[in-house]
């Protein structure tokens, strides 16, 4: 090999360049690691209500560590992804010396049981909240189908000046809603926006001027609907419940007058 000169130029080259890079990275890290690059300002930016001021800068004197160049924007993100209403963190160096951090919010839409809150997205997180929020109850995987069918039933509702107080999912796929008046709908599992349209253009035109409050409907005959007074009121009467008979008669021309009330019986009516 040492009779070889080029080999031994192409070695002493390769060697060179080595030693030039490794100065050269050295030389980085020193410099980069100098107290001369140093975070002075951190701007957040977002629609903020419930994140704090207290608790961004204890993050930012606990969690940032590091100059302009070291800091770890993975760790740094985790850190405000931590607190309680973070839904999506985001942070973006701004040079010389700035970091950017812009925090979306989850905007609360209801309470998960007594455990967890409600996003508009349909996501869970644990956070503590003061508002009057529905109540929803469900299986685990039905968050985002119930916080979806929310909107619709709050439409119909409001056509009665009636807002949920809870909406439940059971494990069979079948819906139940409680009225802000403190009536329960029972939706079953198919057609549940036609059924409640239907129920409400009675309620709103009739039902509702007739004085008599009622606790229950069940809105899963085929052609009517079962309604149910509260227990006091029914000992009372001497009347267990209230029924109006399913029949072709549409909604809209039911008048207070064909509202028969007689007791509900078990009938071969498939109820879905």
């Amino acid at each position: 090999m040492w009779d070889k000169p080029t080999l031994l130029n192409w070695i002493a080259s390769l060697l060179f360049a080595m030693s030039v890079v490794v100065m050269l990275y050295a030389a980085l890290y020193a410099v980069v690691h100098l107290p001369i690059f140093p975070l002075r300002e951190v701007k957040v930016d977002g629609q903020l209500s419930h994140v704090s001021r207290e608790q961004i800068k204890l993050i930012v004197d606990k969690h940032l560590k590091g100059n302009f160049f070291t800091l770890d924007l993975i760790k740094a993100r985790d850190a405000f992804e931590k607190l309680p209403w973070a839904r999506n963190v985001s942070l973006r160096r701004r040079w010389p010396d700035s970091l950017e951090v812009t925090i979306e919010e989850h905007q609360e839409l209801a309470r998960w049981g007594s455990i967890a809150l409600v996003d508009t997205h349909g996501e869970l997180f644990h956070a503590a909240s003061g508002s009057d929020l529905p109540v929803f109850y469900g299986p685990g995987d039905g968050v985002i189908e119930i916080a979806s069918q929310y909107g619709e039933f709050s439409k119909a509702l409001k056509v009665a000046n009636l807002e949920i107080a809870n909406l439940t999912l059971t494990p069979r796929r079948a819906w139940q809603v409680t009225a802000s008046n403190g009536m329960v709908v029972e939706l079953g599992r198919v057609e549940m926006q036609a059924r409640l349209e239907k129920f409400i253009s009675v309620y709103g035109t009739t039902m509702s001027g007739l004085n008599k409050k009622i606790a229950y409907a069940d809105l899963r005959y085929p052609n009517g609907f079962a309604v149910r007074k509260p227990a006091d009121a029914n000992k009372k009467s001497g009347i267990e419940s209230k029924n109006i008979k399913p029949s072709n008669t549409k909604a809209s021309e039911i008048k207070p007058s064909d509202i028969k009330h007689s007791d509900i019986k078990k009938t071969d009516i498939n109820r879905a």
